[in-house]
């Protein structure tokens, strides 16, 4: 212990030396959070919308005023006709157009099962998820403004008609805002662990390898293990101080629940820093300079982890093959495990399966990447 203690307190001392590292691990993980945090926002809000409106009626004005109330549309102009709208759709001045026609009035007034009023709704689907969600919320404001309609009518007596549909009452548990943020933010913990333990312990490695200093240790009495756990040990500790400080960001300035364990937490980013470590170190043996090490891990092995893990992307919307690799991916077990922990507030009684699956990986990668260093070292 005393010669592996040693190793650690030399990577330490070698870390603080380096000015370029020290800013990676502490400035990069705010700067990814930040750009993430804010700028990966599929939330629809605020959409520039232009009327046409030819009923000019008080039940046109009341349904525009709905669409304008709802925080979701901005009103930005008007015109008489259908063929004006094209020019708005195509200089990007608006994204919805809403077309009211002549007639909505007296159909809304006579609540004709026969002659409903009729509304258009056009949109730009140069953009298909703020399309998509947008006239997703202009149905939901329309189906309101009709469900009103038919609890309106009212049978000679005095009693209410019964509309004859069902009446869906939606309830979201887990986010009941909807909220995008929710969902991406905490995919910033995962890739902060992935820059940390893996891309930086290997190109701490390689430059050891550039300067002769690894050949140095070799010849010591070091046992292999003691210099592989010394070497990563540090990183490890690294690594969790970082998720702590990702966590306190996202709960404190994203406001994003934490409703699980932090203990939990913990424990599970321990088993996938075990893969991100041996992914690091096995890297660090099969190139030569700092340049290829990262380019090995960010182009290899980062990006595609990232996409194929359903961090950004849904796994179920891939082809088969890709869903099949995807269950080699640490990162997707990762994931699962983070947003059960944030949003859902879930235990190891639930998250069984992913710690298992971390553990199993992290294993076997480390140990084929402790091989790979030992024989090169020999």
């Amino acid at each position: 212990m005393h010669e592996l203690l040693a190793v650690i307190v030399k990577e330490f001392l070698q870390l603080r030396q380096d000015r370029k590292m020290i800013p990676a691990m502490v400035v990069g993980p705010i700067i990814q959070l930040l750009a993430l945090g804010y700028a990966a926002n599929l939330d629809v809000a605020h959409v520039p919308m232009v009327l046409v409106d030819q009923d000019r009626s008080p039940a046109s004005r009341a349904l525009v005023e709905r669409f304008t109330g709802a925080g979701t549309f901005d009103l930005v102009g008007a015109e008489d006709g259908p063929a004006a709208i094209d020019p708005w759709l195509v200089e990007g001045r608006a994204q919805i157009a809403l077309v009211i026609a002549d007639g909505y009035g007296e159909a809304v007034a006579e609540a004709s099962a026969g002659h409903p009023p009729r509304v258009q709704v056009i949109a730009d689907g140069t953009d298909a998820n703020s399309s998509g969600l947008g006239l997703g919320y202009a149905s939901q404001i329309l189906a309101g403004a009709g469900a009103e309609m038919v609890a309106a009518r009212r049978v000679p007596g005095g009693a209410r008609m019964a509309s004859g549909r069902y009446e869906l009452v939606p309830r979201v548990w887990y986010n009941p805002d909807l909220k995008s943020r929710w969902f991406y933010v905490p995919a910033v913990i995962a890739m902060v662990l992935m820059l940390v333990t893996m891309i930086l312990p290997s190109m701490a490695v390689v430059r050891e390898k550039e300067i002769g200093t690894l050949e140095q240790l070799s010849v010591t009495p070091l046992r292999s293990w003691q210099l592989v756990l010394g070497k990563l040990i540090p990183f490890l500790i690294l690594g969790m101080l970082d998720m702590l400080l990702v966590t306190g960001l996202v709960t404190g300035l994203f406001h994003v629940p934490l409703r699980g364990s932090l203990l939990v937490l913990a424990f599970l980013t321990f088993l996938f820093l075990l893969t991100t470590l041996g992914l690091g170190l096995l890297v660090s043996t099969l190139v030569r300079t700092m340049q290829q090490a990262m380019g090995l891990c960010v182009f290899v092995l980062m990006v595609p982890m990232i996409y194929l893990s359903g961090l950004i992307f849904p796994v179920e919307n891939m082809p088969r093959g890709f869903q099949i690799a995807s269950y080699a991916i640490p990162v997707k077990y990762y994931a699962n495990v983070l947003r059960g922990v944030f949003l859902k507030g879930s235990g190891l009684g639930v998250l069984w399966p992913e710690a298992l699956s971390l553990l199993g990986i992290g294993l076997t990668v480390l140990t084929l990447a402790s091989l790979r260093f030992r024989k090169s070292l020999e």
